[in-house]
């Protein structure tokens, strides 16, 4: 017997809708608590709208779209306690008796808390500039972001125009911190800001707004407004930029690191680690497990791209690569074409998408070209509100477009759009029955994990026709293979610059372009770029593990819906939830046929001295692994006469599935 306090045992009966309305005693305490939990969940949640009103707008309340965040080390401070406070709230609340969506919704938040407070211990919120991020990046994609549909919407962003100044002296006051701790960005890429300053100057995209108004603002206000929006831009914001410009020039990027792993930091190795669980939510795997990873990746990958290419007459993969890099087909002539190609395989996608979900948003997607001032980012995708007022925006890198590859655009924008980014983010918002924080969810292992897994759908559903679009897919792929392998090599392994550059071209994987810019991304952000690959091997597995335990029963749209109905979940947490919904999948599918539509199955958890049953719990939700009754039985501990049994035990008054 284990030393833990063995406590109940499920067995599976079938009652009747009538039967499941006698709710005991401790079933209504589990009520009282489950009621607990969801007024904790919604006040989280708006706490964290009004603490971060430009997360609001993203998400489309406008109840903030006055104010912009506070970015100041007091700011940082008042949201760790929050975290804290939150955190030690929820653990205070007993899950035993919970149905499946209300325990996984206390496990995602305490995930969400526990990781943010493990963060904040190591200060990496002391560096929040770099190329890839920072307020002078975000500022400037401002006026995209937020609605301008009346005269009060324009006066909510002018009220922001003023605040910018604020911003970024609270950023300063930050940075000044991470110069006292010895927490600085590496040099050459620090640097980069300035540039990146002048360049919103020069475009200088807050006067977007004054270049077309609603037709139902009066000619008076429209002139009223555009003299508010130019004065504070002119006055305030502009002025701003050139004075952080100056700042990150004279006082912060002459301190910055030069040596580019992150470990090299306070906390060494476990700064890094804890990297990897904070943007993967893998937290299973050490840096060199993750390393061999990619190199066994980068093998299996390399051997299809093989394929395509002897399939096309030629040796080996580099006279095909050569051939495919020499012919202008695969060259873009102008940045309008390559944003182009990128509508038309949206476009194509959507009549797909039935063949794949049975739940599809239909939410608007707009495709359009990265500015210039934010060149250094890769595509990306940008969410849109739940009410399709503003659209999910697929922004397309197109800067330096002759040195350019149009070969995995189809790939990527699968990705970035439809079914990857866009069709997974708009099925969470609108997702019903959950609590809001769970509509929002953040977590790039499952996010960029689905988005890379969406790419090979395209293939199932008829598309990439030409070989090397498909050749291209499978360089999406290993381009994510080879992230694996890099980043490791520089935050574990003291790989330097042209080592990461040097492996990326012998790969093959991307165009010049995106190596530097990658490479540069890669040193800046540690970690993240893991997340793709190891996420999409979490699906893989999954999806391999329905289809060889449901067999003729499974179905892949079934499947799609489960993988995105729970929101953004963090990958051990997915694994569950998947492994439950495959043992409901079965035990639906026997309850259906031996006791027809009128009988619904239920799981009863019975306690081993004959206690009362501590609650009533729907088996479809709550299915375990049938192969660990076998452990039980030779415990002597099992229940029989009943239709199917889903075994699970208590440990010290939680339910733990097995």
């Amino acid at each position: 017997m284990r030393n833990e306090t063995l406590a109940l045992l499920i067995a599976v009966c079938c009652f009747s809708a009538a039967d499941g309305a006698s709710v005991t005693g401790k079933a209504v305490s589990a009520e009282s608590r489950v009621a607990t939990q969801n007024s904790l969940f919604e006040e989280y949640y708006q706490s964290e709208l009004e603490a971060h009103p430009e997360r609001a707008t993203a998400y489309g309340d406008y109840r903030y779209n006055d104010r912009l965040d506070e970015y100041s080390l007091a700011a940082l401070e008042r949201q760790h306690a929050h975290d804290q406070g939150f955190l030690e709230r929820l653990e205070a609340i007993p899950t035993d008796g919970f149905s499946e969506q209300d325990t996984l919704s206390h496990e995602v938040l305490r995930h969400t808390l526990r990781q943010r407070i493990a963060n904040h211990g190591f200060k990496e919120y002391e560096m929040p500039v770099n190329q890839m991020e920072g307020p002078h990046l975000h500022l400037a994609d401002l006026p995209l972001a937020v609605p301008f549909d009346s005269v009060k919407q324009y006066e909510d962003y002018i009220a922001r125009l003023h605040q910018i100044p604020r911003v970024f002296t609270q950023t300063e006051e930050v940075l000044r911190a991470g110069l006292k701790d010895n927490l600085m960005p590496v040099r050459f890429l620090i640097e980069k800001v300035p540039t990146q300053c002048q360049g919103v100057i020069a475009a200088d995209p807050f006067l977007l707004p004054t270049k077309k108004f609603p037709s139902g603002i009066a000619p008076a206000e429209q002139r009223r407004l555009t003299k508010a929006i130019t004065d504070a831009v002119v006055n305030e914001v502009l002025p701003a930029y050139k004075a952080f410009a100056s700042f990150i020039t004279t006082d912060y990027a002459p301190h910055g690191r030069t040596t580019l792993s992150i470990a090299s930091l306070a906390g060494g190795k476990e700064r890094y680690l804890n990297d990897i669980r904070s943007r993967t939510t893998v937290s299973s795997l050490t840096p060199e497990q993750i390393h061999e990873i990619g190199l066994k990746e980068i093998d299996r990958i390399q051997a299809d791209m093989l394929t395509i290419a002897r399939g096309e007459g030629f040796a080996d993969l580099a006279s095909f690569r050569r051939a495919v890099e020499a012919n202008p087909k695969y060259r873009p002539t102008s940045a309008e074409q390559i944003v182009d190609v990128f509508r038309r395989y949206v476009a194509q996608m959507q009549p797909k998408l039935p063949d794949l979900f049975t739940f599809i948003p239909g939410s608007p997607v707009t495709v359009e070209a990265m500015p210039d001032f934010q060149a250094a980012n890769a595509t990306h995708y940008q969410t849109g509100t739940p009410d399709g007022k503003r659209p999910g925006r697929i922004v397309v890198a197109v800067s330096n477009f002759g040195q350019r590859s149009l070969t995995d655009d189809e790939a990527t924008a699968y990705h970035e759009g439809i079914p990857g980014h866009h069709m997974q983010l708009s099925v969470a918002q609108q997702l019903g029955g959950l609590p809001k924080f769970r509509q929002h969810g953040q977590n790039s292992g499952y996010i960029e994990g689905w988005a890379l897994y969406a790419e090979q759908l395209g293939k199932e559903v008829g598309f990439y026709q030409d070989p090397v679009s498909d050749y291209g897919r499978l360089a999406s792929e290993l381009f994510r293979a080879v992230r694996l392998v890099v980043d490791t090599g520089l935050h574990s392994q003291g790989w330097t610059r042209d080592q990461v550059v040097a492996f990326f071209r012998q790969s093959g994987a991307v165009d010049e372009p995106t190596v530097q810019a990658e490479t540069d991304r890669y040193i800046s952000w540690p970690a993240q770029a893991l997340s793709y690959k190891l996420g999409q091997l979490k699906f893989r597995e999954l999806r391999d593990r329905a289809q060889k335990e449901l067999g003729a029963k499974f179905d892949i749209r079934s499947f799609h819906d489960e993988m995105l109905s729970g929101g953004v979940l963090p990958l051990d947490l997915l694994d569950s939830r998947t492994t439950s919904w495959i043992q409901g999948q079965k035990l639906g599918s026997k309850s259906a046929a031996a006791n027809g539509p009128a009988v619904t199955p239920m799981v009863m958890l019975i306690s081993v001295d004959g206690l009362k049953p501590e609650a009533v719990i729907d088996a479809q939700s709550h299915g375990l692994k049938v192969p660990n009754l076998r452990a039980l039985m030779a415990d002597g501990i099992y229940a029989t006469g009943v239709r199917g049994v889903l075994p699970t035990v208590t440990y010290g008054g939680v339910p733990d599935r097995l």
